[in-house]
């Protein structure tokens, strides 16, 4: 995968992680992997609502899918999780930040 690949994967992954309902699909995947009804259930959502919010969690590869039969299964993608978090764990090793140098004029 390029850098710019895995600039953009990060950003997805970010962007998903900013709605509510998204990080409310997140906190259910926890515990186990569950299909859209039970998803629907719990969160008492329509199908077609869950179904664009796991599409986006999808494609910024914060879930996985895996197919039985006629069922869709969710569960969390934890490698791309801590993509997330050692992308943000970059920034803990910059010492003081220097002050802007003057503009000359």
């Amino acid at each position: 995968m390029s850098l710019t690949q895995d600039l953009t994967l990060i950003l997805q992954g970010f962007k998903a992680l900013g709605d509510p309902i998204r990080l409310e699909i997140l906190e259910r995947l926890r515990a186990q992997e569950l299909c859209v009804c039970e998803l629907c259930d719990v969160l008492d959502l329509k199908q077609s609502k869950l179904s664009f919010h796991l599409k986006i969690l999808k494609e910024s590869e914060l879930v996985l899918t895996r197919q039985e039969g006629r069922w869709i299964y969710y569960r969390l993608n934890l490698a791309q999780f801590i993509a997330l978090e050692s992308y943000l764990a970059e920034y803990r090793r910059f010492g003081e930040i220097l002050p802007a140098r003057p503009c000359a004029d």
